[in-house]
């Protein structure tokens, strides 16, 4: 069963996300991941909600999720990430 990573990222340094937002591709294609929404036009129809910017990921599988999430090659660009941006995830399981 699929599995989706929907992510919430307000960036704030615009040039180190950068190096992340190119390096990171690779490692979610390793794990069977592809990009369903990467930024875009959002409109809020309901709620509160307002993400900055919004990724959709989405792997074959829960394992497939977090085998990329703890991917020894993705912890630094992980920290990296997390400096250079506030991000909130989840991970949902789908169909």
């Amino acid at each position: 069963m699929a599995a989706y990573l929907i992510v919430s990222i307000e960036v704030e340094d615009p040039a180190a996300f950068e190096r992340y937002r190119s390096e990171v591709p690779a490692l979610i294609r390793k794990h069977g991941g592809k990009y369903v929404v990467r930024g875009g036009n959002l409109e809020v129809l309901e709620g509160d909600w307002r993400p900055p910017r919004l990724v959709l990921l989405q792997f074959p599988g829960l394992d497939a999720a977090k085998a990329f999430l703890n991917d020894p090659e993705y912890q630094p660009l992980k920290a990296l990430r997390q400096r250079a941006a506030k991000t909130d995830m989840v991970l949902v399981e789908g169909v």
